[in-house]
């Protein structure tokens, strides 16, 4: 079967202002990618339409256009919240042009809400819930839908649900993503400015799952399990982007890199002792980033290590990311700096809770900890979190899913007077932090290390210059 599937540009960047979320960050699909290579070893003929990837169009027909010029017989969408209505607006135009065109619908929004997804958008005809791989490639090779696991389809204006598909449980069996099937990549794909040193980049992601339960996490896909790829899996993986793609960067984008530390410790020997010439990123949680394997992660090519905190508040701290508190954050910090490594911490701005006085005491102790980076979401309550189904009793929330991008606050804590005064808090936020003498000392020390971003910087400077204005104070402090 001859298959396109879609990564639809959604909505990435904050309502009324022009999408430059692209220019600072541009990551590959890795989820359609891992199917396409699935897809493919058994047979099928597979594209992959990338609305964000370098050279992109912009608007629906265009998109539609581009996806019809491959002559496709199957089109998948995988989309997020933000995504999933304008992969609607695709699957319509596809669907006026040549009915006879099946369209399939997988990723986290759909696994969150499911059937009634397909009752209400007549222009999908099938949903792909939890992990895609096998499902869709059962779908494709012709099997009676009433027989696939994870399949959701249509009996005359009745969406059926069948049983859910089981998980995969060697990931190790699964084929590296098919990144030679992104337009531009590695080097129309680029990573957070100033979190590598090395070009060009790329991502990965060596597990699905977490054994942990966040307030605020959608595990609607992965589950709550922990699977992994192998120590040599990654090590293989890593040496396929170096040799076919000469990528010399990679962010691993797991949610616990270091849950298991066996693999993570066989994976460093193997990087020590067979160098690839590959710097990475990874993300480690408290509790499972002792000294040890923090300095083999250094000597294995680690850059920088990001740790995710949320907020400085005690309690809001137990009730949304359970098992952290802020001593044992203070001490992961201090080490990760300690062995050499960069610390980068991960925060979170407006969960429920959320007061002046704790978005105060959270800019502050982002400020404490000599941080290499920071990242502040904005809290979006997404279907599948746990703390979606009372999240209306918590504030005032504005169900708007092209929004849902953690760049918009959709969700205003009953602490906070108004979404406007939320805004300018994380503004003020995130100036504080970057305009702070200790990160500014810091950063002055290895601009040769980030010539390369800078230079991206400057040849796209008007981008990143109309990107700042967001960031300005607003006339009317709400």
């Amino acid at each position: 079967m001859r298959i396109v599937l879609v990564h639809p540009a959604g909505s990435n960047w904050i309502k009324g202002k022009e999408d430059l979320a692209a220019v600072a960050n541009r990551m590959a699909p890795i989820g359609i990618l891992s199917i396409a290579a699935f897809l493919e070893r058994h047979g099928h003929e597979v594209f992959v339409h990338d609305c964000l990837g370098p050279g992109a169009v912009h608007g629906g027909e265009a998109n539609v256009a581009r996806i019809m010029a491959l002559r496709p017989e199957l089109v998948g969408f995988s989309a997020t919240t933000s995504g999933f209505l304008d992969g609607c607006r695709m699957a319509s135009l596809i669907k006026k042009a040549r009915p006879e065109i099946v369209t399939v619908f997988g990723g986290v929004h759909i696994s969150a809400i499911g059937a009634p997804l397909l009752e209400r958008h007549t222009e999908i005809d099938y949903l792909c819930m939890g992990e895609g791989e096998v499902t869709l490639s059962e779908l494709t090779d012709g099997r009676e839908p009433k027989t696939i696991d994870g399949l959701i389809w249509r009996s005359g204006d009745r969406a059926v649900a069948n049983r859910p598909r089981e998980l995969v449980r060697d990931l190790d069996s699964l084929p590296f993503p098919a990144y030679e099937k992104l337009a531009g990549f590695p080097d129309g794909y680029n990573l957070p400015l100033f979190s590598y040193v090395r070009t060009p980049g790329a991502t990965m992601i060596t597990s699905r799952g977490c054994p942990y339960q966040c307030s605020y996490c959608d595990r609607s896909v992965f589950k709550k399990g922990f699977r992994y790829n192998s120590a040599g899996y990654i090590y293989d993986h890593m040496k396929h982007l170096r040799a076919r793609f000469g990528v010399r960067h990679v962010n691993i984008y797991d949610d616990l890199f270091t849950l298991n530390r066996a693999r993570i410790e066989e994976l460093c020997n193997h990087l020590v002792s067979r160098p690839l010439g590959v710097q990475f990123n990874c993300a480690v949680r408290v509790g499972h980033a002792d000294d040890d394997l923090l300095r083999l992660l250094k000597k294995a090519g680690c850059l920088m290590v990001s740790i995710g905190i949320e907020s400085a508040d005690e309690a809001m701290l137990r009730r949304h990311k359970a098992g952290v508190s802020l001593d044992a954050v203070r001490d992961t910090v201090a080490r990760i700096k300690k062995s050499g490594l960069r610390a980068k911490g991960l925060f979170m701005m407006g969960l429920p809770g959320e007061t002046e006085a704790s978005v105060q005491a959270t800019s502050d102790f982002v400020l404490s900890l000599g941080l290499d980076d920071m990242n502040m979401a904005k809290f979006t309550p997404f279907p599948g979190a746990p703390i979606w189904s009372g999240i209306e009793k918590e504030g005032t929330l504005e169900n708007d899913w092209e929004q849902m991008n953690c760049l918009n606050f959709v969700f205003v804590p009953k602490g906070i007077a108004s979404r406007e005064r939320l805004d300018y808090l994380y503004n003020e936020h995130v100036k504080r932090f970057y305009s702070g003498r200790e990160w500014r000392r810091s950063f002055a020390k290895r601009l040769w290390q980030h010539r390369h971003s800078i230079w991206y910087l400057v040849k796209h400077l008007p981008s990143f210059a109309r990107a700042r204005k967001n960031f300005e104070p607003e006339e009317q402090r709400c």
